[in-house]
This record gives C-alpha cells, structure tokens and sequence, in this order.
C-alpha cells in the first residue's frame, strides 16, 4: 500500500460588485381645486450634496469598522495567542525534512533497533524506504487484507501475531531479521532489498523513497550530527520528565545496557532543577551518541524530556524549530561520553 504525506494550503477569494444607479427625482403637479400648476424652482429640496453626503458617511462608517476589526484581533490575541503545534524535523534549513513527532518517533526506533543488531546505515536505508512506501512512517493498525504496523506485515504470512506487529520494535527486528538473509543486501538497489523482504505486488515503488530515506538514515544515525530536532510547548505546570519510562524505552530499543552495548549505562544527576536526581546521564557508546541523541529528542515529549545535552550542544523543546544549539560553560556530567536529559 502506498502513502505521502503532503501539505498544502489554498485560498480562493471572491469579489463583490456594486451596480452603480443613479438618483432620479421624480416631480409631480400640484393641483388645488382639481387644477394644475407649474411648482416654483423654491419648492424644489436641495439634492445635489447628498452624493457627497453620503459618501462622507459611508468612508467615516468603514473607518470606524476597520478600528473596531483592529481592537478586536489584538484584544483577541492577547487572550489567545497562537501556539505551534508539536513537530518534527530531520537536518536544517532548506534540506530539512518536515516530520510529525510520531514519524520522527518511528524513525528513531527503527535506527534505534539498527544500531542495537550493529547493522549498517544502508540497512537503515532500506527499511525507511519500506516503511515511507508502505505506511508514510505511522504505525497503522489496519492495511489491506490482515495488514498492520509500520511496514504493513501480514501476520497471516508468517510476520507474527498482529499485536505484536502494531509495535514499532518488534516490526523493526523482524524486518532486519528477514533483510540480513538478503544477499547482497547493502550493495543491490534498495528497491531489490526492500522488496526482497516485503514481496510487495510492486516492489519497484519502494525505489521513489531512495533519497528521501538515504537522508533520513544519515540524520538518525548520526552520519550527520544534531540533524534530528523537535518542538513542543511543555505545560506551565508540567511533571518530572518521566525519566524512569525513558530509560525503559531506551532498553527495549537499544537493548540492556553493558560494557559493549549501545547504552552502557545510566545514572542519575543532582544538579536538576529540582535538585533531586531529576536529570539522567545516558553513557553510550561514541559511534551510536548521536543516534541516542535523537531518540531522545523524538520521544522528547512523550517522556516530559526538556533537554537533552551532548557534545557541548543544548536541545530545548521550546526552541526546537531552531535546532541544537551551541552552549557555553557547561561540563556534560560523566564525560564526552555521555548524553544529559532531564
């Protein structure tokens, strides 16, 4: 099944016309007596400034509605202003791809999941390409016949239980695990890989996604660093970010930590606004920092993640739209090493 995603905004504007007429006075005889005599030019009421008149009234009339319009829209601004919607993105300036937070979410699993098998950027690749093809990177719950999930696996063709496909890590580890049996995998057409694991009706859609999902590899994996960025307006009074679900999260996606694992560990910090070890220090492994990185901003604000910081750069929700930026004077708890959120 096939699906992209799109934006597009339109305006259509009507115009109004007038017909212009024109006064005409219409002057009767007046009779006394039944008779009828000539009216004197006395009798007759001045019209010719009414036009004028008029338009004098109208001009004051539309001034006065345009002020009003004005109050109104500031007074309304004022008590209702314009908040962004959450969203996502992969690099910066005009090569940056637009993504909503659940495909960001998605994107960072599926790299997530990569860099805990050690498998190649390509392999990456290739399964954004299936997963743009088949579902536009959302966790669909339904598809054509017994379709679901990210790349629309059929449980009746042997995938596993529907369930367990409608999450995103299972699909993932069962795509690499049918891709890796693909010979040659890194070296053939994506489209030739992908649809060697998909055996889709037409395999050759899946090679419209090459570069778009090349990109979206190189972002999420690191290859190109602090290229995965999202914003939110986190709530006036918002909780702890859940830091405990994070790390949770970070396990099932990464794998259990260890000397040699992607996460080798993660240990809790007292210099958290609250002072109460509200912040956590992710130590990873150098190579796969950025992928954890952007994994931790994708899920930024399904966990209450306000910042997350990394290699002398600082990721806030609110200014998100602008990406990582540069800090100053701050000593990263644990090393270059590690990555702080909270």
């Amino acid at each position: 099944m096939t699906g992209e995603h799109s934006v597009g905004w339109g305006e259509g504007a009507g115009r109004r016309g007038w017909g212009d007429g024109a006064w005409a006075t219409g002057l009767g005889r007046r009779g006394l007596g039944g008779g009828a005599g000539p009216v004197r030019s006395d009798d007759v009421p001045p019209y010719r400034n009414r036009p004028r008149r008029a338009a004098v009234i109208g001009t004051v009339v539309l001034l006065l509605l345009a002020v009003a319009g004005y109050l109104i829209y500031h007074s309304f601004q004022l008590v209702s202003p314009v908040v962004a919607a959450p969203g996502c993105q992969a690099g910066s300036g005009g090569q940056a791809i637009a993504l909503e937070p659940d495909q960001a979410a998605i994107a960072a699993t599926i790299a997530g999941v990569a860099a805990r098998h050690k498998l190649p950027r390509q392999a990456v690749t290739i399964a954004y390409a299936a997963a743009l093809q088949e579902s536009d990177l959302h966790n669909l719950d339904y598809g054509d016949r017994d379709s679901v999930g990210v790349f629309q696996q059929r449980p009746s063709q042997g995938w596993g239980p529907a369930s367990d496909l409608k999450n995103p890590i299972y699909a993932t580890t069962k795509f690499f695990d049918a891709l890796v049996r693909v010979r040659h995998y890194t070296t053939v057409p994506i489209q030739a890989a992908a649809q060697a694991v998909q055996h889709s009706a037409d395999g050759a859609a899946y090679g419209q996604w090459a570069t778009v999902a090349a990109q979206l590899a190189g972002y999420f994996t690191g290859s190109s660093p602090r290229g995965v960025s999202c914003w939110y307006v986190p709530a006036p009074k918002a909780p702890r970010a859940n830091l405990a679900g994070a790390e949770r999260g970070l396990t099932q996606t990464f794998g259990p930590q260890g000397r040699e694992a992607v996460v080798v560990g993660i240990t809790t910090d007292r210099s958290g606004p609250h002072g109460d070890g509200s912040i956590a220090v992710v130590h990873v492994q150098r190579a796969r920092a950025w992928t954890v990185a952007g994994w931790l901003v994708a899920h930024a604000q399904a966990y209450g993640v306000s910042e997350v910081r990394y290699a002398g750069y600082d990721w806030q929700p609110a200014n998100g739209n602008m990406g990582w930026q540069r800090e100053t004077g701050k000593d990263p708890p644990g090393g270059s090493s590690s990555i702080v959120a909270g």
